[in-house]
């Protein structure tokens, strides 16, 4: 009866892969938006200001950075919850598939949040004209909170990997000491 249940368990991951498919449908509508402000972009470069074409720009990188970040999600999502991709032959696989643990998700995920939420407070410093100051101040706040976010899961993790190093050297030494 365990060995059954633990079964349907580990094959419950497969409810994880609509999901992903999902969130390739949301990279295309990204790539729908993309392609319409890439189109609005050109259009509008007879009467651009310099400041319209850097906000024109920051909005394509802006869409360009959410649809890395699903990427990203997609890959180390699958490969850590579903099944592992077997394209190691492929000459197109990035070097960082099959690489990127949990813990690695967690902190591309808050570095792309942070970079995101860093373009929005970019624009808005640009055009800082018609934002209202309370509008300002709590995006700056949003941006620092991300921003210490990422910072606090960054030192976790790097004091649960010391520990594990920590771990790893006390048994390693207790083994030498035995013999």
């Amino acid at each position: 009866m365990e060995r059954l249940i633990e079964r349907g368990l580990f094959a419950s991951r497969w409810l994880m892969a609509p999901m992903y498919l999902g969130l390739v449908g949301a990279l295309l509508i990204l790539l729908y938006a993309f392609l319409m402000e890439l189109v609005h972009f050109a259009l509008s470069i007879p009467g651009m200001t310099v400041d319209d074409a850097v906000l024109g720009a920051l909005a394509l990188i802006d869409l360009s950075l959410a649809a890395n970040l699903l990427l990203i999600v997609i890959f180390s999502g699958y490969e850590n919850f579903v099944s592992r991709m077997d394209l190691s032959g492929h000459e197109d696989r990035p070097d960082w598939q099959g690489e990127v643990d949990f813990s690695t998700l967690k902190l591309k995920l808050v570095a792309s949040i942070v970079a995101i939420s860093g373009i929005h407070l970019l624009k808005v410093f640009m055009d800082v004209g018609t934002y209202s100051d309370d509008k300002i101040r709590w995006m700056v706040i949003i941006h620092l909170v991300f921003v210490i976010s990422g910072v606090l899961l960054a030192l976790m993790d790097w004091i649960a990997m010391k520990g594990k190093v920590m771990k790893i050297a006390a048994k390693s030494a207790k083994a030498d000491t035995g013999r």
